[in-house]
């Protein structure tokens, strides 16, 4: 049974920093990729981050790059999404995501439908 559980997220001021965590448990592809998604109220969900679990490699949305970094601590299965200079279009619930299927192509790594294994979700607020 994968389970997924963010935290960190906040209300902070534009300009602020903020760090989510994605705590994983059960999830055994160690060759894959996990992102971290957004979905701002009448929004569709957004990829905003990549991850490719086995050589670290990472991947960002044109929006994030350069402020945004994803990182990961293999030994607490934990997932972290580094976010300054924030900015109000960044308000969202922020969610990470992992595929059921290992070696999955990176085609779909910012597609949500692609994705079987969810958070709960953590919100995040930035005021200007």
């Amino acid at each position: 049974q994968v389970q997924l559980v963010e935290s960190g997220g906040g209300s902070v001021q534009a300009g602020g920093s903020l760090r989510l965590s994605c705590a994983a448990s059960g999830y055994t592809c160690s060759r894959n990729y996990m992102t971290w998604f957004r979905q701002a109220p009448g929004k569709e969900r957004e990829g905003v981050a990549t991850i490719y679990i086995g050589r670290g490699s990472t991947d960002y949305a044109d929006s994030v790059k350069g402020r945004f970094t994803i990182s990961q601590d293999n030994a607490k299965n934990t997932l972290y999404l580094q976010m300054n200079s924030l900015k109000p279009e960044d308000t969202a619930m922020y969610y990470c995501a992992a595929r059921a299927t290992c070696y999955a192509s990176d085609y779909y790594r910012r597609r949500p439908e692609a994705f079987d294994y969810w958070g709960q979700g953590t919100q995040v607020t930035v005021s200007s």
